[in-house]
């Protein structure tokens, strides 16, 4: 389960980002009232610890499932 709200956290900073680098927009700073704001700073931090936890699903052992 935290894997799974890691890489939609990951996904929400990448869009942000690429709003960032498109239309010069800054999503979460518009939502949460300026990139300075606590929440702005809470959301950047969060997503900023979902991008860590992600690097970590590139060096689990993958399961294989057998085919029956």
């Amino acid at each position: 389960m935290i894997d799974k709200i890691a890489l939609v956290l990951t996904v929400l900073g990448a869009l942000n980002w690429g709003s960032v680098g498109i239309f010069r927009f800054d999503v979460i700073s518009w939502a949460f009232g300026g990139s300075a704001s606590t929440g702005s700073r809470i959301i950047y931090t969060l997503i900023a610890l979902a991008g860590l936890w992600c690097v970590s699903l590139l060096f689990r052992e993958r399961k294989r499932v057998e085919d029956m």
